[in-house]
């Protein structure tokens, strides 16, 4: 069966996810997480992608970031795998596959969901019971943008930019989206968006997606329920 083609447009922020294979591990001692992400901001440089946030857990990775074209994304990913495939199985006497396929990713729609993919991904660590707060997780941007630690693999999107007038207003703004009640219908929608490929936003957005694409994107359906739907 051929793949699935990979759907992301220039300047449109995407949501990747990439699992281990068989939801094994692919991080096993800090110096793979550095690994990881030195390819990663190489890639991110070579492929001009923004990357906005990210977290490595011990068996998967969730990056936030902006293509300035069609291509730079999957290239981003191909990049990191080719180096970080060959790393591990030399470091750690394996073979074969670390990653269960291609990863997958969502069209995001900036306006009303940018800044709750960051939350969502930055608190993975959380969700997984690794940590109580996600600062107290190494692997991930939320220090960054958060609480200002330096880290040259992150872009600022406008979406963060426009938090605040000064970098302490916006990183104060930032943390406050932590301390507020965590929408479950919203981390659902996001879960479900990058997990079938569909552009995570509304119809209006779904739509010129497509048209923009010219085909269907993801498993969403749209309009009126069918009663197969409604029955639990």
């Amino acid at each position: 069966m051929p793949r699935k083609p990979r759907f992301h447009l220039p300047g449109v922020t995407v949501h990747a996810v990439q699992r281990g294979h068989s939801r094994e591990a692919v991080f096993y001692e800090d110096q793979d997480y550095r690994a990881y992400l030195h390819w990663l901001k190489e890639a991110a440089q070579r492929y001009s992608c923004a990357i906005h946030a990210y977290v490595l857990m011990t068996n998967h990775v969730h990056i936030l970031a902006t293509p300035k074209d069609n291509t730079g994304l999957s290239h981003m990913m191909q990049y990191v795998g080719r180096r970080y495939v060959p790393y591990i199985n030399y470091h750690y006497g394996t073979s074969g596959t670390l990653w269960e396929g291609r990863y997958k990713a969502s069209l995001v729609y900036e306006a009303d969901y940018l800044l709750a993919c960051m939350r969502y991904i930055e608190l993975n660590p959380v969700r997984a019971n690794m940590v109580r707060h996600p600062r107290e997780y190494r692997w991930s941007s939320y220090r960054a943008n958060a609480e200002g630690k330096d880290d040259e693999l992150l872009s600022l999107h406008e979406r963060y930019l426009v938090l605040g007038r000064t970098t302490a207003q916006r990183k104060g703004a930032y943390r406050e989206l932590f301390r507020a009640h965590v929408d479950e219908a919203e981390m659902k929608k996001i879960r479900a968006a990058w997990q079938t490929g569909t552009p995570l936003g509304n119809d209006y957005f779904k739509e010129k997606v497509e048209k923009k694409l010219k085909t269907k994107v993801g498993q969403d359906r749209r309009g009126r329920p069918s009663k197969r739907a409604l029955t639990p």
